[in-house]
């Protein structure tokens, strides 16, 4: 209805108004993919920064909280699992990545090289393994308050991921959860 109103106003024929129909999608084609390549263009580099070891975690709310606060073209800071001493940091250029960092307690300083994705890659994608912990089996905690400590495995819970314990030093026995990964078997008791 409103195209026939335009066609009797201004005389146009309808060839026209195809022509202009094909001309604005064409524009509007051309301006999501223009926004699509400003949105890939982004150049971004992974950098490490030393850090003084077991502090990476503090180290990490510190810098993201500069980023944040400063607005710095940094895009994320990554902690690798069992990697001590260094975390990285994926920003735009060097100097925002030692930006970041700047006044950070415990940060050392950022690296003078580059980091490839390659070289760390295999830190960053979690594989899963099948973990052996049965039932009545011997284990130490390697993690969280009960480290170092000795306990006797007494229930797992494979979907969860989570085993319960209980210590063999204490007087009194309390069954705790941890995780599958807090707990390295050291002896297996054969039944």
């Amino acid at each position: 209805m409103e195209e026939e109103n335009i066609l009797k106003q201004n005389k146009i024929g309808e060839d026209e108004l195809q022509r202009m129909r094909e001309i604005e999608e064409e524009e509007s084609q051309k301006s999501k993919e223009s926004k699509e390549k400003a949105v890939t263009k982004i150049d971004t580099h992974i950098y490490a920064l030393r850090v003084t070891a077991n502090r990476e975690d503090q180290v990490m709310t510190f810098v993201s909280s500069n980023v944040a606060r400063k607005k710095i073209a940094a895009y994320s800071v990554i902690r690798p699992h069992g990697m001590r001493g260094y975390i990285f940091i994926e920003a735009e250029s060097r100097s925002d990545a030692e930006q970041a960092a700047f006044g950070v307690p415990y940060a050392r300083g950022v690296l003078p090289n580059e980091i490839g994705y390659h070289e760390i890659e295999h830190m960053l994608e979690q594989a899963k393994k099948d973990v052996d912990i049965r039932k009545n089996d011997i284990a130490e905690i390697i993690s969280g308050p009960f480290k170092r400590e000795k306990c006797k495995i007494s229930r797992v819970d494979k979907a969860k991921e989570e085993v319960v314990v209980e210590l063999l030093e204490a007087a009194v026995p309390i069954p705790i959860t941890l995780k599958m990964d807090a707990v390295k078997v050291i002896r297996r008791d054969e039944e």
